[in-house]
């Protein structure tokens, strides 16, 4: 046998030999953790949908693993400042990211060089809730329909923005656009609670928006809903019509709140806080939470959650060109 087979093959032993090993540690990481508190990255401020929804469940999953769990707001760059923090953290799933539409999508679809790639840097954990978006007007604008806020738009062009915290509202916005003609330009926001506080004070005139921060708002009657971008009609909102209903056809999507660890962090750990934050969704007082705030959990594995991604991404890619939308 030639010295080089016999290397390759010795080369082989000795990993199989491993493997039990490795399994062992695997199992060993888990039963251990957490041993610290985890710290879950929001890319947003505080008082926006991603924040809340991260909020509701950190408080629920501290108390399942017996350790706390820490929200940090780092916002900034798209998602980067966060994505940047969690990635340059140790594999070992004390540091979480919250990944919504705009990091693992509209970054990918928008950008056209990452500091990450969704589908790599990552290790998915599950998707935690999911929304729909509204087409949300200061309730003194005249307008009482999505028809009548297109013409508005066109006949006050100085008027005619709408207020964003990321590329998931952006590109949203542009696809209900494309479908209307309506000529509203993008104004960022680093949260949607700013967002909203903008509708109120006129500073823009519409936004596609989450609800979590619109509902305060809209008890007062200071908030005007003109659609919803999902193929049915909410449960909690049922006077508000979907977009085809409203008369803009084929402007469907929802937006999802993730969770994703360092990839490279044990495979042990994963699972154990897959099965942790889906244990946290389905609890009775979370679920009310969420349909408190207009969301409704999902859960599912990770492989679930990176497979809707990966189908996600030429979707929007397609609406981003027709837009000619590109961010440097």
């Amino acid at each position: 046998m030639k010295a080089s087979v016999f290397l390759r093959l010795a080369s082989v032993v000795l990993a199989l030999a491993g493997l039990p090993h490795r399994a062992a540690a695997q199992a060993d990481a888990a039963a251990g953790y957490p041993k610290q508190p985890i710290k879950m990255l929001v890319p947003f401020a505080a008082g926006g949908g991603n924040d809340i929804i991260a909020r509701v469940v950190a408080q629920k999953l501290g108390e399942r693993l017996g350790q706390p769990v820490l929200i940090e707001n780092r916002t900034g760059g798209a998602g980067f400042v966060a994505v940047n923090a969690m990635l340059a953290a140790p594999a070992d799933g004390y540091t979480l990211l919250v990944a919504p539409n705009s990091v693992m999508v509209f970054n990918p679809v928008l950008y056209a060089k990452l500091p990450y790639d969704p589908l790599t840097s990552f290790a998915p954990i599950t998707r935690m809730a999911a929304f729909p978006f509204y087409l949300a007007v200061n309730a003194e604008l005249p307008v009482n329909s999505v028809a009548e806020l297109v013409a508005y738009g066109k006949a006050n062009p100085a008027k005619a923005n709408y207020g964003g915290t990321s590329g998931v509202f952006q590109l949203v916005t542009e696809q209900f656009k494309q479908k209307t003609g309506a000529p509203f330009e993008y104004v960022p926001f680093k949260s949607t609670a700013e967002v909203a506080t903008a509708l109120l004070n006129g500073q823009v005139t519409m936004s596609l928006i989450d609800p979590p921060p619109l509902l305060a708002h809209l008890k007062a009657g200071k908030i005007r809903l003109l659609a919803i971008s999902t193929a049915k009609r909410s449960t909690d909102l049922p006077e508000v019509p979907t977009m085809a209903e409203a008369g803009v056809p084929g402007v469907e999507v929802e937006g999802f709140s993730g969770l994703v660890a360092k990839a490279g962090t044990p495979a042990a750990i994963v699972k154990k806080l897959e099965a942790e934050v889906n244990a946290v969704i389905k609890l009775p007082d979370v679920t009310e939470r969420f349909k408190q705030l207009s969301v409704y959990a999902v859960g599912g594995t990770a492989e679930e959650f990176a497979a809707n991604v990966a189908r996600q991404i030429p979707l929007w890619k397609d609406v981003a060109q027709k837009a000619n939308i590109k961010a440097e």
